[in-house]
């Protein structure tokens, strides 16, 4: 009996120490969610979905790999927080149906087209030094800032989204990915054809986008991962070795204006590590 009962003990206690780590082995249930910040548009290699513009080698897909997590990735190009419950161009499933109770893990990059910031930026070029040219900071200043105004009007929609994340995804950690310094203080005219004054305007409001971001996230109880902190230095007015964000004449396979792979890589590094 003695035998026995030392045998059933022993079980027991393999059972114990063996049973953590085969939960452990589950792979994390990993979704991501946002614009083209996340999907990666143009960095081979892009996915089966074409109209997503979405690369196999973006932020989400680094960081699912750095965690061994099981990833479903419905980053599009071009989405709005209005493509989180809507079809967006008409035929794309919803970004929200991919959430449910087994999600552990969610990440998301969102609100640049909301406000329309890459147009914004587009219209800052100067071809000619000042004083031929317009400064785009004194059109969109006129009479108040209209893009810091645009920001905060759309900061309550965020925290909505953020709100049907953590109701349809109940036990998800969320992460709120920010966006990249896209070009240093004061510029680098002519490298990058935009004025040192509208340069420090237009990241000036990258940044308060980012800022906006980070309160919600803090609001709802979910992690920030600032990129631009990741990205200082890596900005557009770098080497090309050493840029994370393309100019506006990309110097590696990516878009303009947008992380490449390099970037992605490390923008992946970053949200793996807010994930652990």
């Amino acid at each position: 009996m003695r035998v026995r009962g030392m045998a059933v003990a022993v079980a027991v206690g393999l059972g114990m120490l063996f049973a953590p780590a085969a939960q452990a082995a589950e792979p994390l249930n990993y979704v991501a969610l946002g614009d083209s910040f996340a999907a990666g548009p143009l960095i081979p290699w892009q996915d089966s979905n074409l109209a997503c513009l979405r690369s196999t080698n973006n932020y989400p897909t680094v960081a699912a790999k750095a965690l061994g997590a099981s990833l479903t990735d419905v980053s599009c190009s071009g989405a709005k927080v209005s493509d989180f419950s809507g079809r967006q161009f008409g035929f794309l499933a919803p970004q929200y149906d991919v959430l449910s109770a087994d999600v552990d893990l969610v990440s998301l990059t969102i609100g640049g087209n909301d406000i329309g910031l890459v147009q914004e930026a587009l219209g800052c070029v100067n071809v000619f030094p000042e004083p031929f040219g317009l400064s785009c900071k004194d059109r969109l200043t006129a009479g108040g800032d209209k893009l810091k105004a645009a920001i905060d009007a759309w900061a309550p929609t965020f925290a909505g989204a953020l709100a049907e994340i953590k109701r349809r995804a109940p036990r998800a950690k969320i992460l709120v990915v920010g966006y990249a310094t896209y070009i240093k203080r004061g510029g680098c005219y002519p490298t990058q054809p935009i004025w040192a004054r509208d340069a420090d305007y237009i990241q000036g409001s990258v940044n308060h986008l980012s800022a906006t971001l980070r309160a919600q996230a803090t609001a709802a109880g979910a992690t920030f991962v600032d990129t631009a902190a990741v990205s200082v230095g890596h900005d557009t007015c770098a080497a090309p070795s050493a840029r994370y964000i393309e100019g506006l004449i990309p110097t590696s396979i990516a878009a303009p204006l947008h992380p490449n792979a390099q970037g992605m890589t490390a923008f992946g590094a970053a949200v793996a590590t807010a994930a652990r």
